[in-house]
């Protein structure tokens, strides 16, 4: 490795990897002649290629050492957190320069931007960038289509399908399966496809979403799909319903219309941009515990009328 390499950490999931897109382009754009390395899961590797935002990424785990790093870079850049333990990963490598948010325990971070707890996710990184002498286009949240296939197992008419995403990291942010299932069902009733996508864990969250809103069994894209081939199912949409989870922002990257249920988050920490009038963000005004093992009660009082009436605003959009 060279002197001039440039280390990002963003160890994060999905959604934090899109949100975070503006500031990648950024950083690649103002240091084009430096090796860019992007410290995030390997799953998601793919999308950064795709995105062209890393010249190589470094499979990391979150507050994790860094491997494979055997010189001092140039520049590293905490888009990971708020400190003191993520600028302790980035130290260790006794960068040249640290671009990361003050914290009272890291005497480097002097002077730094300050962490603000109410700020949207895009425009925190693009702030601490922009303080930091780069300039940054909070806009630049899309991904072309990957141009990956959709899995094989996919039915051929995905294409112009509803996509719901029943599923979420915590259970405060995972709307009941039986409304899903009832949103299914009058998607199915308008007569259109509906495709029910998981990760690896939400297999069996998604075959009962799909058993109660009498779908075929070919409905059911989860577990077995890449991230391109996620991409690829959102990608092919017409809609997507979900809770606040990657695939969220996946619509957002690809321009899928969608209608979002947040809860207990609000959209205005992590939510599509106001100005795409083809999402559509439901909250009940409620702030809660995102990691709460139990639902979140904003949530909860989203109804599935909320969701069919905001699909029905899609369609007013569109037309």
């Amino acid at each position: 490795m060279t002197a001039d390499t440039i280390v990002v950490l963003r160890a994060l999931g999905l959604g934090d990897f899109l949100t975070a897109l503006p500031a990648l382009r950024a950083l690649a754009e103002t240091f084009p002649t430096h090796r860019r390395l992007l410290a995030m899961p390997r799953a998601l590797a793919p999308l950064a290629h795709v995105a062209g935002v890393a010249d190589e990424i470094l499979d990391a785990a979150p507050l994790a050492p860094l491997a494979g790093i055997d010189a001092a870079p140039a520049v590293a850049v905490n888009l990971h957190g708020r400190g003191p333990q993520s600028h302790r990963v980035l130290l260790r490598l006794r960068p040249v320069r640290l671009i990361a948010f003050q914290h009272p325990e890291i005497g480097v971070t002097a002077g730094a931007p300050r962490w603000r707890e109410d700020e949207h996710e895009v425009l925190r990184w693009c702030r601490l960038l922009e303080l930091s002498g780069i300039p940054v286009d909070a806009d630049r949240l899309d991904l072309l289509p990957p141009g990956a296939r959709l899995p094989a197992a996919a039915p051929r008419d995905a294409v112009g399908a509803t996509l719901i995403h029943p599923g979420a990291a915590s259970a405060a942010r995972r709307w009941p399966p039986e409304r899903f299932a009832a949103v299914a069902r009058a998607e199915r009733r308008a007569g259109r496809r509906v495709i029910v996508t998981g990760g690896a864990s939400e297999i069996e969250l998604a075959h009962a979403v799909a058993l109660q809103a009498g779908l075929a069994r070919d409905a059911v894209q989860a577990g077995g799909t890449s991230v391109l081939e996620v991409a690829a199912l959102v990608a092919a949409a017409a809609r997507v319903v979900c809770g606040d989870t990657g695939v969220a922002h996946l619509a957002t990257a690809l321009r899928t219309p969608s209608v979002v249920l947040f809860g207990p988050t609000p959209p205005s920490r992590w939510g599509p941009p106001a100005a795409r009038s083809w999402h559509r963000a439901l909250w009940a005004g409620i702030v809660g515990d995102p990691h709460a093992e139990r639902l979140d009660p904003g949530l909860a009082r989203i109804e599935v009328g909320d969701v069919l009436a905001a699909l029905h605003e899609l369609d007013a959009v569109a037309a």
